[in-house]
């Protein structure tokens, strides 16, 4: 192999890896928040509401419990990304408490993993760092 060759193929080499460097993916780095902001519809009624939870507490709408266990965003400067891992129980009648959902949610989008029941649906709409509820 002659000089101009070697040269080359080292050229070629070099920039398929410097390009292989720049397109690794970044990852945005997760904000966690205190706060988790739902959509619920009352499908009785048809009223819709918007209700905050604390991550650890449990919310009552209707007769459905609500309870995030995290709540991220993205920070300021990226594209935002709401998700949040939450457990929802119904209570019957009789005050037995039954487990219907235990996932992820996703703000953008909500059809995905929304609980729904035959009266009452819920859904993940935004995380945030304060609220206007008291801090339990």
């Amino acid at each position: 192999m002659d000089f101009r060759a070697l040269r080359r193929l080292v050229t070629v080499s070099l920039a398929v890896s410097a390009a292989g460097m720049s397109a690794s993916p970044a990852f945005a780095a997760r904000v966690e928040n205190p706060v988790a902001v739902f959509g619920g519809i009352d499908k009785i009624t048809g009223r819709t509401y918007t209700f905050n939870a604390y991550v650890g507490e449990t919310v009552q709408f209707g007769r459905l419990q609500v309870t995030p266990r995290v709540c991220y965003s993205r920070d300021e400067t990226e594209e935002q990304q709401i998700d949040a891992f939450v457990q929802v129980d119904k209570v019957s009648l009789q005050n037995d408490v039954n487990r219907i959902f235990s996932g992820w949610m996703f703000a953008d989008s909500p059809a995905l993993n929304a609980v729904q029941d035959p009266i009452y649906d819920v859904w993940l709409t935004d995380c945030v760092q304060q609220a206007d509820v008291p801090t339990p």
